[in-house]
């Protein structure tokens, strides 16, 4: 299983360590493993050190179409339900008429508590609701400290039923791209169909992220499942590299967040 590490960036091999103890721990006890919320670049990971174990994985994000959830790494035997995952979602109530909520505000202050990132799955904001996915067993510590986001003073309420939930209209359309390599600035380029000159100024310029973090090297090597986000630009994600064609180019298929 070591071997698996050289398929993965340095800077993700302690997050596929600790994978690889997962793994290792559901067989060792025979027993399920829950993780904490996921992005779509962790998930693809360890659905990767998974597949060839004998284990099987399950997702749930609370939300339906979640961006980050929660992943079950289970045996053969186990039958996995929505309640092994775990999954709280609250209601954040405040003074909508005084004050607007937005995603940022709420991340810092959730992210203020002290907690991991992995506790909290997808914010969603409706209008002037607002509603976030967080792991059931930090419940009662988020309805007692959670007490403010940004300027609003806020108090939390656990949604009843599934019916209540924000629902997102969120969109990707696909499209195959063919580029030189898989350098950040080239795909970038193609992405928004821009000089690769000016889609290296982006990347130096702190404007672009891959998996939620800023890149700032045009040389950055991307790989299937990364999600972009361009300032001003919106999403996009590597859905799939499909090889190479006929004249040594990479096929890719690529989508955008509408």
């Amino acid at each position: 299983m070591d071997g698996i590490l050289q398929h993965f960036r340095k800077e993700e091999q302690p997050f596929v360590e600790l994978v690889q103890d997962w793994v290792r721990e559901v067989e060792d006890l025979y027993s399920p493993k829950l993780t904490g919320f996921l992005d779509p670049r962790e998930r693809f990971i360890v659905q990767s050190v998974v597949r060839g174990s004998g284990l099987l994985t399950a997702e749930h994000g609370g939300f339906q179409e979640a961006e980050r959830k929660r992943l079950l790494l289970y045996p053969d035997y186990y039958a996995p339900t929505e309640e092994d995952f775990q999954i709280a979602v609250f209601a954040i109530r405040y003074a909508a008429k005084f004050v607007t909520l937005e995603h940022p505000a709420i991340l810092g202050s959730l992210m203020g508590l002290g907690l991991d990132r992995s506790k909290f799955g997808d914010i969603r904001l409706e209008g002037e609701a607002a509603q976030f996915a967080a792991a059931s067993e930090i419940g009662a510590y988020l309805e007692a400290n959670f007490t403010s986001a940004g300027k609003a003073k806020v108090r939390l309420e656990e949604v009843g039923t599934p019916e209540e939930y924000i629902e997102t209209d969120e969109e990707w359309t696909e499209e195959t791209r063919i580029v030189s390599s898989l350098r950040l600035d080239t795909v970038l380029s193609s992405l928004l169909n821009s000089a690769r000159q000016k889609s290296a100024s982006y990347i130096t310029g702190g404007k672009v992220k891959v998996n939620w973090r800023v890149i700032e090297q045009p040389s950055f090597e991307l790989n299937e499942s990364d999600v972009l986000s361009v300032r001003g630009y919106g999403r996009f994600k590597v859905i799939a590299i499909e090889g190479r064609t006929k004249k040594d180019k990479i096929r890719l298929v690529a989508g955008k967040l509408e």
